[in-house]
């Protein structure tokens, strides 16, 4: 770990040399339409992580499971089934 602002700078003046020298190899880069299915199958985790969390708060605040059901656009039966023992344990 670079303590001085010389070895700061020295560091900075290798990563530089390292990226300019960088040839990708074949298996570096990816198609753009990989890149963008990974990135909403990301996005859509998160989403999932955020409605299951509110689920849980919706819980915690005694909300019925009709009601979330209603708020999540299904049955209060599938809104328990699906969230249900994921809640209890959170």
């Amino acid at each position: 770990m670079p303590r001085s602002l010389q070895e700061i700078l020295d560091q900075a003046d290798e990563l530089a040399k390292q990226l300019e020298a960088y040839e990708p190899a074949p298996g570096d880069e990816r198609p753009v339409a990989e890149y963008l299915l990974q990135r909403a199958a990301m996005a859509r985790a998160r989403s999932e992580r955020q409605v299951l969390d509110a689920v849980a708060a919706a819980r915690t605040a005694g909300v019925s499971w009709a009601r979330i059901g209603r708020l999540l656009g299904t049955s209060a039966q599938a809104a328990q089934q699906r969230y249900g023992l994921i809640v209890e344990q959170v």
